[in-house]
């Protein structure tokens, strides 16, 4: 592999990193209150934070990079507040992968919530036990498999994008390049040898990713 290979690989994990610390942040409050909301909206909102599942990447990708353009909301905001555009960025790569690979990170932390036991929550609430700290105690411990099955999705989601990334990113070495990027600019080469060590490094850590997930699930049910 060249040079560009590895640092394509570098920055997968960088971007893979980062996007996954941010989805735990902003799906955990999210799937908390789509799990136990009566609102008529919640439906409407699942469904939205949802359609990325069923979405093509192209679709967001090309939609994220309208919105980011010099003539999108986003990137006349950006102008106007004297930031540099998200267009073909990394910040920009981290906000696209941050939307697509949402539903892998919401549905197992929404399939943990709603499993907590009404008892527990309870009980915590007589012991004098503040908002925070019952998702702190009771919440977040009983649902430590849903975390990290949310964690483990986002991340290998993240790792394996293509369209989305193509899209809002582009092809720039050391900036937007990722390892799928990467593999498929040596397959366009003829390089059949460095394609098929990316391919296959891709394909062992997405089998270890999700025989992570069905192992912690099948602990889960033991547990209970």
């Amino acid at each position: 592999m060249s040079p560009q290979d590895w640092s394509a690989i570098a920055l997968t994990l960088r971007l893979a990193s980062i996007s996954t610390l941010l989805l735990l942040a902003l799906c955990i409050p999210c799937a908390w209150w789509l799990a136990h909301s009566r609102s008529r909206l919640r439906p409407f909102m699942e469904a939205g934070a949802m359609l990325p599942l069923v979405l093509p990447p192209t679709v967001l990708g090309f939609y994220l990079l309208l919105a980011f353009g010099p003539h999108g909301p986003v990137g006349k905001l950006t102008s106007s507040l004297g930031l540099p555009g998200l267009a073909f960025t990394f910040p920009g790569v981290v906000l696209a992968s941050i939307l697509y690979s949402l539903p892998f990170v919401l549905q197992p932390l929404l399939a943990s919530f709603r499993a907590v036991r009404q008892e527990e929550l309870e009980s915590a609430l007589l012991l004098g036990a503040g908002r925070w700290q019952r998702m702190r105690h009771v919440i977040l411990p009983s649902c430590r498999s849903g975390l990290l099955s949310a964690a483990c999705l986002g991340f290998a989601h993240t790792v394996g994008e293509f369209g989305v990334v193509l899209m809002i990113g582009g092809n720039i070495d050391g900036e937007t390049r990722v390892i799928s990027i990467a593999l498929y600019n040596q397959v366009e080469q003829a390089n059949y040898g460095a394609a098929h060590q990316l391919a296959l490094m891709l394909l062992l850590f997405s089998l270890a990713a999700l025989s992570a997930v069905y192992w912690l699930n099948a602990r889960q049910k033991q547990s209970e």
